[in-house]
C-alpha cells in the first residue's frame, strides 16, 4: 500500500502543506499559450479574411480583330509567291500568281494585316476555294496585343469582368522574366465551335486544340501597358524580357476569381 503510506507521511509532516503545488511544467504552459494564440488567430482570419481562388485556361496572344484564311478564287498552278511570312500587307495587296486556263490571275488579300502563314508553294496546283494563306487583321505594327483565353463553358460564368490575370507566355521563361499582367475585358456569351475558333484565329490546328475538351467560351484579356519595358507591356518582374512578344504566341492565363470568405466554406 505505497499510496497510503505516502499519505500518512504527508499527515506526519504538516509543514509541507504550505509548499506550492505545480499543476503544469513551464514547457506545457508555453505549448498551451501558443495553441490558444493560434486558435484565436484562426478564428479572426475566418471571420475577417478572404481566400483568393484562381482559374487556369489556355489562350493565345493576338490582335482584337483576329485573322482570316485566304482562299484561292481560281483553280490553277501557282507560279509566284509575292509576299513573305511576317510581312504587313495593305488591303487588296497581291499575294500569289496563279496560271489558269484563262491566263495568269493574281490572288489578293481581303483586309490589311500581317501575313502569318503561306500554305501554297510555287508549282502547287490549287482548286477554287483552297486555303492558301492566313492573314492577321491589323492596321499597323503598333496595334496592341490582346489575349484570348478559351474557358470551359461550366467555368466561364464565374469569371468577372475586370478580374486580374497572370499570363504565362510560352516564349518567355517565367522564372527569369515573370508573367504578363492583364485584366478581363469581356466574357463571351456563347460557346465557340471548332470552326468558329479556326476562322477567327486563321489556324485549323489551334481551332482543334482549344476545342479539344468541348466547346469553350472566349474570354478577352487586355494586357496592361508599360513604358519601362522592352515589350511595352507590364510584367511581374521589373523589366520583363529584353525583346518584344509577337502575336499568335500561346499562353496560359491564371484568372483571379472573386474572393471568398473562409467562414463560407469552413461551415457546412
Amino acid at each position: 500500500m505505497q499510496f497510503r503510506q505516502q499519505a500518512l507521511s504527508k499527515l506526519q509532516s504538516p509543514e509541507q502543506l504550505d509548499l506550492p503545488v505545480r499543476f503544469a511544467r513551464p514547457q506545457g504552459l508555453l505549448v498551451l499559450c501558443v495553441t490558444v494564440a493560434v486558435m484565436a488567430a484562426a478564428c479572426f482570419w475566418a471571420v475577417t479574411g478572404s481566400v483568393a481562388s484562381t482559374l487556369d485556361a489556355p489562350g493565345i496572344l493576338t490582335h482584337s480583330r483576329g485573322s482570316y484564311i485566304l482562299q484561292s478564287p481560281v483553280a490553277g498552278q501557282i507560279t509566284e509567291v509575292l509576299a513573305d511570312e511576317g510581312e504587313t500587307l495593305p488591303r487588296n495587296a497581291p499575294l500569289l500568281k496563279v496560271r489558269t486556263e484563262q491566263g495568269e490571275r493574281v490572288v489578293r488579300t481581303i483586309d490589311a494585316g500581317r501575313l502569318t502563314s503561306v500554305t501554297a508553294t510555287i508549282g502547287a496546283v490549287v482548286a477554287t476555294g483552297a486555303d492558301v494563306a492566313s492573314v492577321e487583321r491589323i492596321d499597323g505594327a503598333g496595334d496592341p496585343l490582346v489575349v484570348l483565353l478559351y474557358v470551359s463553358g461550366s467555368s466561364a460564368p464565374s469569371v468577372p469582368v475586370g478580374a486580374s490575370v497572370d499570363l504565362t507566355v510560352q516564349s518567355v521563361p517565367a522564372q527569369q522574366y515573370g508573367v504578363l499582367r492583364g485584366k478581363v475585358a469581356a466574357v463571351g456569351r456563347t460557346a465557340q465551335t471548332q470552326q468558329q475558333i479556326t476562322r477567327f484565329l486563321g489556324d485549323a490546328q489551334l481551332g482543334e486544340q482549344f476545342s479539344r475538351h468541348g466547346r469553350p467560351l472566349a474570354v478577352l484579356v487586355r494586357i496592361e501597358r508599360s513604358d519601362s519595358t522592352e515589350s511595352g507591356y507590364r510584367w511581374s518582374s521589373a523589366e520583363g524580357p529584353p525583346y518584344t512578344v509577337g502575336s499568335m504566341t500561346l499562353a496560359t492565363g491564371s484568372v483571379r476569381l472573386a474572393d471568398q470568405r473562409p467562414i463560407d466554406w469552413l461551415l457546412p
